[in-house]
């Protein structure tokens, strides 16, 4: 595409943007159509830098899913019981996919297994011998003996990263987009090492949890700094292919951290949670160069008028810019200026968007826990289970990412979430109700006989494929929504725009530890809810635009005018933008008695 080429040739209005702001041709605030192809488009120099924000998608991946190890239940024997001088085995029954604190069952010396009275009779216990069954020989709950009426502070140290991890979207987001990029993720890299170097040397539970939530708010600024950086080095073409990447590297994370936290079992002078929590925080010292190589983001400055260090990356890139050194030489006396996402309040269409995917990262994320739920088997042995659901989920993942690939390249970004989120809510219902609507018309008694006798083992049957099925369906649904609001949330506001939605599925993720905490009491109506939500969100998905081949929108009027196509006629739409453009200095307005006049003629 020729520099020197007038605006309307440079971005016809099938790409969806009309020139509001500036009627004269400018190049600058063009930079998926101008500047990027004129700098080499995703060239040598861009793909290293894509690379350098995969790398640490892996170590990510370690510190996001550390909780299923530093925070495992495990399986114990009470030594010295008040009651009686008996052994007494505990054998924790995982009924989450989040390793939450299981409900304790009693074992041994004709005793029997229950709860309520006998977790009373359970707990009367003065010493406790804790054994894992997750690769460590001793993690955070057997170290200080988190069990029984210490339980809770386990739920507390799981919330920790969560809630810090949401904090971290939403405030770092907001500073991404008034700092820029690259302050945000070196911040978050330096305290980073702080923060989780720190927490393997904590003394009690209250300093684990106070470390762990710092730890999740600079782990949430470095992953939303890295996956702004990334939409915004890459054209169009690139941009959905280059995200996945990384998906691919977190979910390597997740498949490598058994690995990780088995070759740190029984270190010598050292306890096995503090090795592995320094293992998986220690690879981000890799990234501290990042200060001196990694540049920030070019399409920021940009938008946001950094004229003059704008100038001085082009020139450091060395390549030809001549046809922009003119036009930024008449702009470098203008002053930077900063956008906060409360400003997309006043905008009409846009903040309609970034809440329909807010609403879909809180489905996809709470819901899936309910499918994960759902697939846990509550009769086999806790070390088979915890492995086996474990590597299942991570396979789901895995699943999901190389499904997305096509699908979105067939079906585009719309209809891709919308096809999976489909499918999610189809998954739900019949989980929730197919089975006892099959039962309720077996009318006939043989009939009824027969499904009596097979109801336990379909309902199981059935309970566990419709639940790797949701589970498939809202990944992807969660993978998608966050991606579409990098998309179409413009330049400016991009940080906050994003966080909102990172801070939606962080609140999704935290319904698991929620329900754990409460014993999974009211489940069911959790589940019910988020069926309903599914169906709320299929509607609102119609609403929104295809930014598929689109270039990202810079400021707030080019994401206020990236709006839906019709579904008939697709480019209709922006055809009418267009004609805004139009000259109707010759049109008068028709004074009332005159147009009263015409009609009475024509009548």
């Amino acid at each position: 595409m020729a520099a020197g080429r007038p605006e309307a040739q440079d971005h016809p209005p099938e790409n969806g943007f009309t020139p509001l702001e500036h009627p004269t041709p400018r190049l600058l605030p063009h930079i998926d159509g101008s500047v990027l192809p004129s700098l080499g488009g995703f060239g040598k120099h861009q793909k290293q830098l894509v690379v350098l924000t995969w790398i640490p998608a892996l170590f990510i991946g370690f510190s996001q899913f550390s909780d299923y190890f530093l925070l495992a239940q495990p399986n114990g024997t009470c030594v010295q019981p008040l009651a009686n001088d008996s052994n007494w085995t505990v054998s924790s029954s995982l009924v989450t996919a989040t390793s939450g604190a299981p409900a304790l069952q009693l074992k041994g010396n004709g005793t029997g297994e229950g709860h309520g009275d006998d977790s009373a009779l359970l707990c009367a216990c003065k010493e406790w011998k804790l054994e894992l069954q997750t690769g460590l020989s001793q993690n955070v709950v057997t170290k200080w003996n988190l069990v029984c009426d210490s339980a809770w502070k386990v739920h507390i140290a799981k919330f920790s990263l969560l809630v810090g991890s949401i904090f971290g979207y939403l405030v770092m987001g907001v500073m991404a987009d008034w700092f820029g990029r690259h302050p945000v993720l070196i911040l978050s890299v330096l305290f980073m090492l702080v923060f989780g170097l720190s927490v393997a040397f904590s003394v009690n539970v209250t300093m684990f949890s106070t470390l762990r939530f710092f730890e999740g708010f600079c782990l949430a600024g470095l992953a939303l700094s890295l996956y702004v950086l990334r939409i915004e080095l890459c054209l169009p073409g690139w941009r959905f292919s280059m995200t996945m990447v990384a998906s691919f590297l977190m979910v390597g994370g997740q498949l490598l951290m058994p690995g990780v936290a088995a070759l740190c079992r029984n270190w010598p002078n050292r306890d096995d949670w503090q090795v592995l929590q320094i293992v998986i925080i220690s690879p981000f010292v890799l990234m501290l160069p990042y200060v001196w190589i990694f540049p920030e983001s070019l399409r920021w400055l940009l938008a946001t008028q950094h004229y003059r260090r704008s100038k001085a990356m082009m020139l450091r890139l060395k390549v030809c810019v001549s046809c922009f050194l003119p036009e930024l030489e008449q702009e470098l006396h203008k002053k930077p200026q900063r956008t906060c996402i409360v400003k997309m309040m006043s905008t009409r269409n846009l903040w309609k968007n970034i809440v329909v995917l807010c609403v879909n990262s809180l489905t996809g994320y709470g819901i899936h826990h309910c499918f994960a739920r759902s697939m846990m088997d509550p009769e086999a042995q806790p070390t088979a289970l915890c492995h086996a659901d474990y590597y299942t989920m991570a396979g789901i993942a895995v699943a999901t990412c190389l499904a997305l690939c096509p699908a979105v390249g067939l079906m585009g970004r719309r209809g891709g979430l919308l096809t999976f989120m489909i499918i999610t809510a189809l998954a739900s219902l019949l989980q929730l109700g197919l089975l006892n609507l099959i039962g309720k018309y077996m009318c006939l008694p043989c009939l009824a006989l027969f499904w009596t006798v097979l109801r336990d083992t379909l309902n199981r049957k059935f309970s566990v494929a419709f639940s790797i099925i949701g589970m498939f369906s809202s990944h992807a649904v969660s993978i998608l929504s966050i991606f579409f609001c990098a998309e179409i949330t413009p330049t400016v506001i991009r940080g906050g725009g994003l966080g909102l939605v990172l801070a939606s599925a962080g609140f999704g993720m935290l319904t698991a530890p929620i329900m754990e905490l409460h014993n999974q009491k009211g489940y069911f109506l959790h589940h019910v809810i988020f069926a309903c939500c599914t169906l709320l969100c299929i509607i609102c998905l119609l609403l929104l635009p295809e930014p598929r081949g689109q270039p990202l929108p810079e400021s707030l009027a080019d994401g206020e005018t990236f709006t839906r196509q019709t579904l008939l006629h697709p480019g209709e739409q922006h055809l009418l933008l267009a004609k805004s453009d139009r000259d109707y200095s010759r049109v008068h307005d028709t004074p009332l008695h005159l147009s009263a006049t015409d009609k009475g003629i024509e009548s």
